[in-house]
């Protein structure tokens, strides 16, 4: 045990986070193609790398408090306090890599999120207008059947 096997749990858990962008772009590609019924087999494969990464994370956890001992640190140390007190350059630079590229995959993560809500939040404004519409609670600007309407599907007269 060591910072050798931090640094490669560290890299499993950057490889999960990489997935699991690509589990949310899926997600948002289905959204935006409309392909709604897809949609509960993406959300559980997100929520399966979601658990791997759980996982990791205590993994992580446990090696994280190992290497802290090893260093004179407390052993809830944070990544960036275990980068700044390595005991030589090199694994000082290799934790604050790992550090960066987390942090940017959070980011990215998070906007990806986002972005996924506001399509299920517009998905779902329109199925309630059109429930609302097929149940005769619609808006005032909605269809109501009046025979006075401009238009007309079917001609009647005859």
């Amino acid at each position: 045990m060591g910072a050798n096997e931090l640094s490669t749990l560290l890299w499993r858990e950057r490889e999960m986070l990489d997935l699991l962008v690509f589990k949310l772009e899926e997600e948002h590609l289905l959204l935006a193609a409309g392909k709604t019924k897809w949609i509960p087999f993406a959300t559980k494969e997100v929520e399966q790398v979601l658990d791997r990464l759980r996982t990791s994370e205590l993994q992580r956890t446990v090696e994280s408090a190992a290497v802290a001992h090893e260093w004179g640190l407390d052993d809830g140390a944070t990544l960036r306090e275990l980068a700044e007190a390595a005991p030589s350059p090199a694994w000082s630079e290799i934790l604050t890599s790992h550090l960066e590229a987390l942090t940017a995959q959070a980011h990215e993560i998070a906007r990806v999120r986002d972005i996924n809500l506001q399509h299920l939040r517009a998905a779902q404004r329109a199925t309630k207008d059109t429930l609302s519409r097929l149940d005769g609670t619609g808006s005032a600007d909605s269809y109501t059947g009046s025979r006075n309407a401009g238009a007309a599907l079917i001609d009647r007269r005859a």
